[in-house]
C-alpha cells in the first residue's frame, strides 16, 4: 500500500488510517462533525497528496487534451483552471478532473486517486496521434487543500503572492513558507472556498507545519475523507466511483455544461444524440422526508414499490441534520419536488427531490 509524504504526521497526530485507493489515509482525527463544521466556518486542512498529477507538454498539448476531454480547452487562458470529464469511447466517463494551462504548451492535470494509472493510459492511446510529451508526475507530488472561510487569511501569512487577485478556478505559481515552485490554485472540492496547493513531495511536512501555525488562530484544524466527503455531497459535487463512472454518461450526471459540441472530441456523435433524443436516467439530489440515512447503491422506488433507480452517494447532513443523497432515478421522477422512496431495511422511506446545492 502506498503512502503519502504526510503519513507520519497524520499517524502522530492520531488519524485513524484506512486504506483509500491504494493509500494509507487518514479518515478521520478528531471526529466527522467536528472537522465539517471546522470548514464551514472557519478552516480545515486536508491531505489529498493521494490525487495523481500529470504534465501535458509541447506543441500538440491542446490538441490531445482538446480531443480527449468534453470541455472547451481552447477557453483557457494561462493561469486558469477548468473542470472537465474524459469520455470512454462508450459513452461513460473515464475520469472528471481539472485541467491547468500553465503556458500555451504546458498543461498540468489532476485526476483522481483510484485512476491515475487507467487516465495515464487512455491519453497515451490517443496520444499516438498526437505526440505530446506526457509525464506522470504523480509520486513526486504532494497536495495539500487549506479550505473554509479562513483560509485565504490562513495562507496569506505564508505568501507574498496576493491571493485575493487568484479568482475562483485560476491559480499562480508562487513561493509558500519560503518554498519557491508551489502552484496556488482557488479551487477545492468543499463548497466554503479555499486554496489547493502543488508542491513537491520534499516540502510536504514544512508546509503542513506552516500552516498549522499559521491557521491556529482561526480555529484551523486537520481534516479527513470522511468529512471531505460529507462536505462536497452537501454541494452536490458528483464522486467518481460513486455518482460517476464508466457506465454513466456526462448527459446522464448533469454535467452537460461540461461537455461542449464546438470541437471535435471523443464520444462526440453519441453524446449529441443522447442530447438530441433525452436521457432515460438522471443524477438528481433528494432529502429523506424521515429521520434515515441514505447509503451508496440502496434502491430508489416509486409509490407502488417499483424499481426507479438507485442511490450513488448518501449520509446525514451535519449542517442540515437530515439524510441527503444524490441517485440515479428513471426520468419521469427527475423533476424538483418529485416524490420518491428509498428502500432502507426493507422500508420505503419517503423522500423528494430538490435542487442543489443542499446548502
Amino acid at each position: 500500500m502506498s503512502r503519502t509524504a504526510l503519513y507520519d504526521k497524520h499517524v502522530e497526530l492520531g488519524a485513524k488510517m484506512v486504506d483509500f485507493a491504494g493509500f494509507e489515509m487518514p479518515v478521520t482525527y478528531s471526529g466527522i462533525n467536528d472537522e465539517h463544521f471546522a470548514v464551514r466556518k472557519k478552516v480545515g486542512i486536508f491531505d489529498v497528496s493521494h490525487m495523481g498529477q500529470f504534465f501535458v507538454e509541447g506543441k500538440s498539448a491542446k490538441d490531445l487534451l482538446q480531443f480527449t476531454c468534453s470541455n472547451n480547452v481552447e477557453n483557457l487562458e494561462n493561469g486558469k483552471a477548468q473542470y472537465t470529464c474524459l469520455p470512454n469511447g462508450n459513452g461513460g466517463i473515464v475520469d472528471d478532473l481539472i485541467v491547468y494551462k500553465i503556458a500555451d504548451d504546458k498543461y498540468f492535470l489532476v485526476v483522481n486517486a483510484s485512476n491515475i494509472d487507467k487516465d495515464f493510459s487512455h491519453f497515451q492511446k490517443y496520444n499516438e496521434k498526437f505526440g505530446a510529451d506526457l509525464k506522470n508526475v504523480s509520486d513526486q507530488m504532494s497536495l495539500i487543500a487549506v479550505q473554509g472561510p479562513k483560509a485565504t487569511e490562513t495562507l496569506q501569512k505564508l505568501t507574498e503572492t496576493n491571493l485575493s487577485e487568484i479568482p475562483y478556478y485560476h491559480f499562480a505559481m508562487g513561493k509558500i513558507a519560503g518554498i519557491e515552485e508551489v502552484i496556488i490554485s482557488n479551487t477545492g472540492y468543499t463548497g466554503s472556498g479555499g486554496f489547493e496547493i502543488y508542491f513537491k513531495n520534499e516540502n510536504a511536512v514544512e508546509i503542513w507545519e506552516a500552516l498549522t501555525k499559521a491557521g491556529e488562530e482561526f480555529g484551523l484544524i486537520p481534516c479527513g475523507l470522511a468529512s471531505r466527503d460529507t462536505l462536497r455531497l452537501e454541494k452536490g459535487f458528483c464522486l467518481y466511483g460513486n455518482d460517476i463512472d464508466d457506465s454513466t454518461s456526462p448527459l446522464e450526471a448533469g454535467l452537460g455544461w461540461i461537455t461542449k459540441f464546438d470541437k471535435d472530441f471523443v464520444d462526440k456523435e453519441f453524446l449529441a444524440k443522447q442530447k438530441e433524443e433525452g436521457v432515460s436516467k438522471k443524477l438528481v439530489a433528494f432529502e429523506m422526508q424521515e429521520k434515515a440515512i441514505p447509503r451508496h447503491d440502496y434502491e430508489v422506488v416509486d409509490s407502488e414499490g417499483n424499481v426507479i433507480g438507485k442511490v450513488t452517494s448518501g449520509t446525514m447532513s451535519p449542517m442540515k441534520k437530515i439524510g441527503i443523497g444524490l441517485a440515479y432515478v428513471a426520468k419521469d421522477f427527475t423533476k424538483v419536488g418529485s416524490e420518491i422512496f428509498v428502500k432502507i431495511r426493507n422500508k420505503d422511506i419517503p423522500a423528494k427531490v430538490v435542487k442543489l446545492p443542499f446548502v
